[in-house]
């Protein structure tokens, strides 16, 4: 649809005049994210106040009009396409850090503030924000809230929601509200806070968020295990995860991404059917012992070496890898398919073994790499929509992957979320009684379904 003049005019009574646009080439800018997705908006916000929201959300409920709020559009679902047209509310220039507060261990921050830049901030003073995604030099703290996002860290520090004790926001209905404290504890009610982090966007728009920080450890050792295949590399990750020291990143590389990653970085990966990256922090007067416990959990059948990382290069060519598996593979295959599924850490072998037979069974090639030590696995269909078999077979082989996961007790997303791309199959992730659950908060929180339309929820 197309705005109304009496519409822009009252955009152009909340925001300033650089702050509103309707010009084609700027609206196509916000019109795709990292999902290939695209749907030009009608026009395109750009807030630096809390109350500039309320108004705005107010004007487009009063009018109908689909609203969505976009970080920097590193999602990979779809999420923040606008496919209904409408506004786009751009936050990108409300990214402000309100306040560190070391003593409570918590900072403010508005929603347009990038990861990398919060973290730059808070190492200085000895702390860190938990969720580190691939995306971090470039993507919005609202973004992570907004689809939960994790990274390596999430093993053993949690993902955004384990990180947020509060938020500021604006429902559907143009009602600002606050939910949470800035405390580690709290049982006043529903936590809405909670609710609201992987909601993306559907329920309210955050304008303040308070985050759980945690102090940076004083050590941190890096260790990298190769296997013969990537059964027996996903045989390690459960052991290790079931002992009792907990490694401050578990990732996980399958045969074909350690050789994309030596096409990347060069002969420092290693030629191996799978290998692992592990990451121990904690007090230099315990790290020894936490070292020798994950190596001993590492070792068995299939190992072919276990190695510890001499310095901080070769840390960082590891990380570095690991961080361009997923471009690497895009540029590989364009149309490829990522899906980021979770299943308990104790099942991973399971999932590998039936990805390995879904992918003979269909003719397209499955590159995994990713969390492993929470389950969550990346997994690309390497499929090539020219190749008739397996454009043919691309949805069933999907179809199949999903069913494997849910069979597994395992879930469609672990921290990209749902947006566009995963909708069609909500019903089958989750129970028919909870759906509904979910579709009726969807309608206290945005009774006119102005909130990112056609999103999340089937």
């Amino acid at each position: 649809m197309k705005l109304s003049n009496p519409t822009l005019a009252s955009l152009q009574a909340i925001f300033p005049a650089d702050a509103v646009s309707t010009d084609a080439a700027e609206r196509a800018v916000y019109a795709y994210d990292n999902s290939r997705r695209e749907a030009i908006p009608d026009a395109v916000v750009f807030p630096t106040t809390h109350e500039q929201v309320v108004a705005l959300v107010g004007l487009c409920r009063d009018q109908c009009i689909p609203l969505t709020a976009r970080g920097r559009g590193t999602n990979t679902t779809g999420a923040s396409v606008p496919v209904s047209a409408g506004i786009v509310a751009s936050f990108e220039r409300m990214n402000r850090i309100l306040r560190i507060d070391p003593d409570n261990r918590l900072a403010i921050v508005e929603p347009g503030v990038l990861n990398a830049d919060l973290q730059a901030a808070l190492k200085p003073q000895g702390f860190f924000w938990a969720p580190d995604p691939t995306s971090a030099p470039y993507c919005s703290i609202a973004g992570n809230i907004a689809c939960n996002a994790g990274g390596p860290r999430a093993v053993k520090y949690g993902a955004t929601r384990e990180n947020v004790l509060a938020l500021r926001a604006v429902n559907g209905r143009g009602e600002a509200f606050r939910c949470g404290k800035p405390t580690s504890k709290g049982a006043t009610g529903y936590d809405l806070t909670r609710l609201l982090i992987g909601s993306e966007g559907t329920l309210a728009i955050i304008t303040e968020a308070t985050l759980r920080l945690t102090p940076l450890a004083s050590g941190k050792r890096t260790l990298r295990a190769t296997y013969v295949d990537i059964t027996a590399a996903a045989a390690a990750v459960a052991r290790i995860m079931a002992q009792p020291v907990t490694p401050c990143a578990l990732e996980y590389l399958d045969g074909e991404a350690l050789r994309l990653a030596r096409n990347h970085v060069g002969e420092s990966i290693p030629d191996a059917g799978a290998m692992l990256i592990i990451e121990v922090d904690g007090d230099p007067d315990t790290l020894a012992t936490a070292i020798d416990a994950i190596s001993r959990a590492a070792s068995g059948t299939g190992l072919i070496e276990l190695h510890a990382a001499h310095d901080a290069d070769e840390v960082a060519r590891l990380w570095a890898a690991r961080k361009a598996l997923s471009p690497a593979l895009r540029t590989l295959a364009p149309n490829k398919i990522n899906e980021d599924v979770v299943v308990p850490v104790s099942r991973v072998p399971e999932l590998v073994a039936g990805l390995k037979q879904i992918s003979t069974r269909h003719a397209i090639p499955i590159v995994t790499f990713g969390h492993a030590g929470n389950g969550n696995i990346h997994v690309n269909l390497l499929y090539r929509p020219e190749d008739p078999v397996q454009s043919a077979n691309a949805p069933a082989c999907l179809s199949e992957v999903f069913d494997l996961v849910f069979a597994l007790d395992g879930a469609l997303s672990g921290e990209h979320g749902i947006g566009l791309a995963k909708r069609e199959f909500m019903p089958r992730a989750v129970d028919p009684v909870a759906l509904d659950l979910m579709q009726r908060i969807k309608a206290q929180f945005d009774p006119e379904g102005i909130l990112n339309p056609g999103k999340l929820l089937p």
